[in-house]
């Protein structure tokens, strides 16, 4: 089935967070794509709609068979039939899960760059960041693990976990099974519970797969908190509908007893009939498409910074949706560039300063080829007239 990724959907007065916060602005900066959802999740929804009661929802069997089937099938990841605890989304569920794994007063390890709630999750559960920072390989423009310094970090008695982005956000790396297991062996050796967020998991480039963390080894199913969901895969983070995958009876119960203690039991109707509608052979069908497109528009983008502004080299991108181009040639800061860009180009990108390295810009380029062309032009014309200014 041909679906259609180049219409641009009119998204002003939608109460939209990324286009109606700034109506004076193009957007690309929050995580949130602009192609319509896949019919077969649009279809789930209406026959809802249309059944006209939206009351409290029991999850059925159907839903955590769809959660299983989809990454067994996809992705070789056997998943037990009691690991799955629903939850409306996967900034909640991080923090869940630190709390529930004892994490107050204690380090939390995570890789730097990282995706901004990271760092608001472990403030929010009383932790301290203990920060594992990547290392860019400047020939290949791939961010890469300093194994030897995160062994040294996870060797502090004081670390009670690793918060692992798998696949990574911001940088767009998509970690070998190779580079995960030598991350899950160090975090046995040191008795450090691994929490991965996977939420990004099924945008990668064509021909390419991720791997579950929890899929590697046994050992690392029991020693992990997975966290999936379909909403940045298929557009749907409004529905709100995810899991948190824990093959620990112990832990199950600590993070059930988090999830009440801080009311989080609910699901929307709406998220658990489109999440079984995303896991079908009908949404990957979909799927497959709208990752065609998106590392079609990376490779546009790479080729006009590569021709237009080469004194900002653009991070090679295996997975996600969002360009991270490194900007430090410029005489400003990554956040002064986005007031820049805001202010005189009517275009919003986000400044690498809220992940940990201000020295960057992020770009989301999931959306039509039109609009991916007009954010370009302003965001190149304001990049360029900063370089000439110095």
């Amino acid at each position: 089935m041909n679906f259609d990724f180049d219409t641009v959907i009119p998204r002003r007065g939608s109460d939209s967070v990324k286009w109606d916060l700034r109506p004076d602005v193009l957007p690309m900066w929050v995580a949130d794509m602009d192609f319509r959802a896949a019919p077969c999740i649009i279809e789930a929804l209406q026959r809802k709609v249309d059944h006209g009661v939206f009351g409290y929802t029991h999850i059925p069997d159907s839903f955590y068979a769809a959660v299983r089937g989809w990454f067994s099938d996809r992705h070789g990841w056997a998943i037990g039939p009691q690991a799955i605890i629903p939850i409306s989304g996967l900034v909640p569920a991080a923090s869940i899960a630190l709390e529930a794994l004892g994490c107050r007063g204690g380090k939390v390890v995570m890789h730097t760059p990282a995706y901004n709630c990271f760092f608001s999750n472990i403030r929010n559960t009383g932790g301290i960041l203990a920060d594992s920072p990547l290392v860019q390989d400047r020939a290949t423009r791939k961010f890469r693990i300093d194994f030897d310094a995160f062994e040294q970090t996870c060797s502090d008695p004081e670390v009670k976990a690793f918060l692992l982005c798998n696949p990574h956000n911001p940088t767009g790396r998509l970690w070998s099974r190779e580079e995960l297991e030598r991350l899950g062996d160090i975090c046995l050796r040191h008795g450090i519970p691994v929490i991965s967020d996977e939420i990004h998991c099924e945008i990668t480039a064509p021909g390419t797969s991720y791997t579950p963390f929890a899929s590697i080894k046994a050992e690392f199913a029991q020693n992990c908190i997975s966290l999936v969901s379909p909403s940045k895969s298929f557009n749907i983070a409004g529905l709100q509908a995810a899991c948190m995958v824990c093959e620990r009876p112990d832990w199950r119960e600590r993070i059930d007893r988090v999830i009440n203690d801080w009311e989080h039991c609910d699901l929307n109707p709406l998220g658990v009939a489109a999440l079984q509608a995303a896991y079908t052979p009908e949404g990957a069908e979909w799927l497959e498409g709208m990752r065609r497109r998106v590392f079609d528009n990376f490779q546009i983008l790479k080729d006009r910074f590569e021709r237009e502004l080469p004194q900002c080299p653009v991070t090679e991108l295996e997975a996600t949706y969002l360009a991270w181009i490194d900007c430090s040639a410029l005489s400003l800061s990554g956040k002064q560039i986005e007031e820049e860009l805001i202010t005189h180009e009517k275009v919003w990108i986000n400044g690498g300063g809220i992940y940990g390295d201000d020295r960057f810009i992020r770009i989301n380029i999931a959306c039509p080829e039109a609009t991916l062309q007009d954010g370009l032009d302003r965001i190149l014309k304001g990049l360029n007239r900063i370089q000439q200014k110095q």
